[in-house]
């Protein structure tokens, strides 16, 4: 394992969440990992932030409004059917972990597990959470809103940054 601070990997880190990541968030009854294409990270209250998008539809909704922290694990591999099954694939109905063969390893700084993959990996302390407002939302990007499934931003503190 070889730790980094956030800021060094942002540009490379940004343009593989475009590619797809994975967001893992532990609530009180079980652990699940989604796929994340959306993602900013920098500085916000004199704290290193990584800000990632949860749709209100999905399960990991209800999972990380019960949780303290979550982790994003940015895949150096080809992890292309990883990514598909982790983003079409409801943790309500799937083990997604069993489907795509991941294992989890202990987390450094928070509560929440890593995922044991090749990558750059942050561990998050959620500080923040802010539903996205329609009134607010620009026409040009409500076409990325047919249901009406708005996201909550969540605001993680990155606690730990390190590369496996």
């Amino acid at each position: 394992m070889k730790k980094f601070r956030y800021h060094e990997k942002a540009g490379e880190v940004l343009k593989q969440v475009e590619e797809g990541a994975f967001l893992v968030v532990e609530g009180k009854e079980k652990t699940n990992v989604m796929t994340i294409g959306w993602a900013l990270m920098g500085v916000i209250w004199r704290r290193p932030v990584l800000m990632v998008a949860v749709r209100t539809s999905r399960y990991t909704y209800k999972l990380i409004q019960e949780a303290e922290s979550f982790t994003v694990s940015i895949p150096s591999g080809d992890m292309k059917r990883q990514i598909d099954i982790c983003g079409s694939k409801s943790g309500r109905d799937v083990d997604k972990f069993k489907e795509c063969g991941f294992s989890l390893t202990k987390p450094q700084k928070v509560a929440t597990p890593v995922l044991k993959i090749p990558g750059y990996h942050f561990e998050c302390r959620i500080i923040y959470k802010a539903p996205t407002d329609p009134k607010f939302l620009a026409p040009a990007l409500e076409n990325l809103y047919p249901a009406k499934d708005y996201h909550t931003l969540y605001f993680g503190e990155i606690l730990a940054s390190y590369q496996i």
